[in-house]
Order: structure tokens, then C-alpha cells, then sequence
């Protein structure tokens, strides 16, 4: 098991403050990282660095805003000041609340569904590439909806699906001391997924018992399991994927 040992690293993880984020900080945390909890909200991320504090791990909440440059680099050089180095990074913040066909969808919507989802995959991604000084690992959280239609949802899938893309072409560049993956949450009763799908856990775990093979709704920390894979020793001879961890379908 020493292979999944993060002792020693430090991650940086987005959108921190709950949900799949929050899964993936407490997981990381729990195999040894050292982790900087980032997302807009203040109280969420400093709740998840104390929870983690409180279960001996070690962590520090910092906010920011992943669609302003100046945010993403705060998070790197904060990461190194304080700890010493900057080994893992997870672009997890993400998502869009609006469902609407493409013929309605306003122009701002698009817009801030691309920058947020897409534009601030990039950009956090080159600014963690340019602080590993030791290599490390960048993972990117997709989605479903960037393989397949998804009516409702345009703008959503096709920003996952350049970041499929973007995880292919950057492992390429940033071989060989950076590995880059992605990781395809399949249905996790998040607050996010359940405000953007309109539904409730209830309804979700129905569906799960008649849709998905392994008969479960997933939790974040199935989440968080594969971000340690891909963090660790044990995931060094792989790159450009992205994991689909989604019950079997």
C-alpha cells in the first residue's frame, strides 16, 4: 500500500468546499497530502479544513475565484511558501445551474459555462505545470456529459468534452514529469448535480437500482479513491486517460 501514500506531497484541490471536491480534499488528506482547499466560499472551504485538521490530516483553506488568473496563482505560490512545494493538482471546481436548449440559451450562460468550466481547466493547469519543480500530477474533473448528448445541457457537455481533450494534449506537453488525467464522475447525489438535473436523492436512487449495474448511487470518496490512484506512485505510468467511475455505465 506505501505505493498510495501521499505523505510528503501537497495538492491543491478546487471547489473544495463540497460535494465531490470536498470527497476528493478528505481523501487526499487521509492517504498523507497535505491539502489547499480552494472554492469562492469562504465557510465551506474553512469547515472542510478544519474537518480534515480534525481527523489529523493537514490542511489550509484558501479562496478563489478559479476564473481569475491572479486566484490560480495565489493557490500555487501559497502552496509552495507555505509548505514547500506544489505536487498534485485538481481542477474540480465546475458545473452550470442552467438547463436550456441551444437555441435558447443566452450568450452570457455559454460564456460563463465556458470560462468556468473549460477556460479555468486551462489556466489552472499551465500555472500548477509552471510551479511542480519536482513533477507531479494534474487532474482534471469531467464528466459523462462529454461523451454523449445531453440535451439541456449543450454548453455543460461541450465544455467537458474540450477538457477530455485538453487532458490528451497536455499530457503529451507535459510528459515527462508531469502526468495529466481526468476523472468521470458518474451520479453523486451532490447538491450541484441534483439543482442542475432538477431532481432529489430519492428519485437518483431509484434510477441508480434500474440504470446503473453495480446498483448505487456513487459517494464523493469514489471520487477521492481514484484522485489518490492517479496522485500516487501507483498511478506514475499513466497519462492522457480519463477514468470513468461511474457504476458500470
Amino acid at each position: 500500500m506505501n505505493e498510495f501514500d501521499l505523505t510528503g506531497k501537497v495538492a491543491v484541490v478546487t471547489g473544495a468546499g463540497q460535494g465531490i471536491g470536498e470527497g476528493i480534499a478528505k481523501s487526499m488528506a487521509g492517504a498523507g497530502a497535505t491539502v489547499i482547499v480552494a472554492s469562492r466560499s469562504k465557510d465551506k472551504i474553512e469547515r472542510v479544513a478544519e474537518e480534515i485538521q480534525s481527523a489529523g490530516g493537514k490542511a489550509l483553506a484558501v479562496p478563489a475565484d478559479v476564473t481569475d488568473r491572479s486566484a490560480l496563482v495565489n493557490l500555487a505560490e501559497t502552496a509552495i511558501s507555505t509548505f514547500g512545494g506544489l505536487h498534485c493538482w485538481v481542477n474540480n471546481a465546475g458545473g452550470s445551474p442552467v438547463r436550456a436548449a441551444l437555441n435558447e440559451l443566452p450568450d452570457e450562460e455559454w460564456g460563463a459555462c465556458i470560462d468556468l468550466n473549460l477556460t479555468a481547466v486551462w489556466k489552472g493547469s499551465v500555472i500548477a505545470f509552471e510551479y511542480m519543480k519536482e513533477g507531479g500530477s494534474i487532474i482534471q474533473i469531467s464528466s459523462p456529459a462529454g461523451d454523449r448528448a445531453v440535451p439541456g445541457s449543450v454548453h455543460y457537455g461541450a465544455a467537458k468534452a474540450a477538457v477530455n481533450s485538453l487532458t490528451k494534449t497536455l499530457s503529451l506537453e507535459f510528459a515527462p514529469n508531469v502526468t495529466v488525467n481526468g476523472i468521470s464522475p458518474g451520479y453523486i447525489p451532490t447538491e450541484v448535480m441534483m439543482k442542475a438535473l432538477q431532481t432529489d436523492e430519492e428519485a437518483l436512487a431509484e434510477m441508480a437500482q434500474a440504470r446503473i449495474p453495480l446498483k448505487r448511487l456513487g459517494k464523493p470518496k469514489d471520487i477521492g479513491s481514484a484522485a489518490i490512484y492517479l496522485a500516487s506512485e501507483a498511478g506514475s505510468w499513466v497519462t492522457g486517460q480519463t477514468l470513468i467511475v461511474a457504476g458500470g455505465i
